[in-house]
């Protein structure tokens, strides 16, 4: 996909659909303050918001991030595997999540697998969200905070977790250090 930001991708798919800010943020279930800072201020959110908007036009997950299409089966190779989507900056403009798509080409794909890289953690709150869906997890490296419901948990690089997205999450890096994680997210349809 062409280098235009996240908001300028959604604000494109959103006028082929022929909807308005408006027709999105109640399909989506998202405020239209939220749907047009997403699409004018280079808002970056979180995959939960992501996820609901991508339901809400009729697209994958993934269109988001790539428009190339790939013979079965698609691989990425390490040294050319790209960032494809960054998200969630923080107060001081760096970037929290990095998103490397491992599925990119794949077009009638029903799962998002996803190398993330996650920096630490700068403010205090820590806001977990909820979608449709499952989520797979291992730790690649470093340290990583799971908060699903009400209990934390830290895993280390060998580690995975397996939960329903419905249940409100958040994913962190834990401690000081920056944690990488290999993630497949199912969206039903």
């Amino acid at each position: 996909m062409s280098k235009t930001t996240l908001g300028q991708r959604v604000s494109k798919l959103r006028i082929v659909k022929d909807l308005t800010r408006e027709q999105l943020a109640e399909l989506s279930g998202l405020s239209l303050e939220f749907i047009t800072t997403l699409e004018e201020e280079d808002l970056y959110p979180s995959i939960g918001p992501l996820q609901k908007i991508a339901r809400a036009l009729g697209v994958r997950l993934g269109t988001f991030m790539d428009d190339l299409v790939a013979k079965d089966p698609v691989i990425i190779k390490k040294d050319a595997c790209t960032s494809d989507l960054v998200m969630q900056k923080t107060r001081n403009n760096s970037v929290k999540y990095t998103y490397y798509s491992l599925g990119k080409g794949k077009s009638d794909r029903n799962m998002e697998p996803f190398l993330i890289e996650i920096s630490p953690d700068e403010e205090e709150t820590k806001t977990q969200q909820m979608h449709q869906g499952e989520e797979f997890i291992i730790v690649q490296a470093g340290k990583l905070l799971v908060r699903y419901g009400k209990d934390e948990h830290i895993l280390l690089a060998g580690d995975s977790i397996y939960f329903n997205s419905t249940t409100p999450h958040y994913v962190t890096a834990y401690g000081d250090q920056p944690c990488t994680i290999y993630a497949v997210i199912y969206n039903p349809a």
